[in-house]
């Protein structure tokens, strides 16, 4: 945090980045004509193809942020360096973004692996904060699905996408 800043505005100029880098990806992509290589994987579409329709739970671990894929659901509101991707997730991005900077507890986020590769049930705005701010693992309650057909391996993101 630079100490200059009240709170309020730092989380402000904290959502204003990550929108601006978000919308910089999004055209880098289009430019490129890979659109969809900027989008969160959906875990419906994961599932489907790889037939994955048994789910067991893991429990709580510490999970790679940059494993993390994907979503359940909410695959339009993040890109795939989970940066906002719309401008309606601010205020609860925010929040989140104020907690982190207070160092308060949050609960863990509730994750579905395939393979390798996490899908965000429940936590993707703490996800997002966690991936702007660089933090490297997330405490999160995983449930397993393990696919019927040969498993593909579902891309990840290299550090190298994190930064363009």
């Amino acid at each position: 945090m630079i100490p200059y800043m009240d709170l309020n505005e730092q989380v402000d100029a904290d959502f204003t980045r990550a929108r601006r880098r978000a919308r910089l990806r999004a055209l880098v992509a289009c430019l490129r004509r890979e659109h969809t290589s900027n989008r969160l994987l959906s875990f419906d579409d994961v599932r489907r193809e790889l037939a994955a329709n048994n789910r067991l739970y893991r429990g709580t671990r510490v999970v790679e942020v940059e494993e993390i894929v994907g979503s359940v659901g909410r695959w339009r509101d993040f890109d795939r360096s989970f940066l906002p991707a719309r401008a309606s997730v601010g205020q609860r991005w925010k929040r989140i973004d104020r907690a982190f900077q207070r160092g308060e507890d949050m609960p863990p986020v509730e994750l579905y692996e395939i393979g390798e590769a996490y899908f965000v049930v429940d936590g993707h705005h703490r996800v997002s904060v966690a991936r702007y701010h660089d933090v490297p693992t997330v405490e999160a309650a995983v449930a397993e699905f393990r696919p019927k057909l040969p498993a593909a391996p579902v891309p990840t993101i290299s550090n190298s996408e994190l930064t363009a």
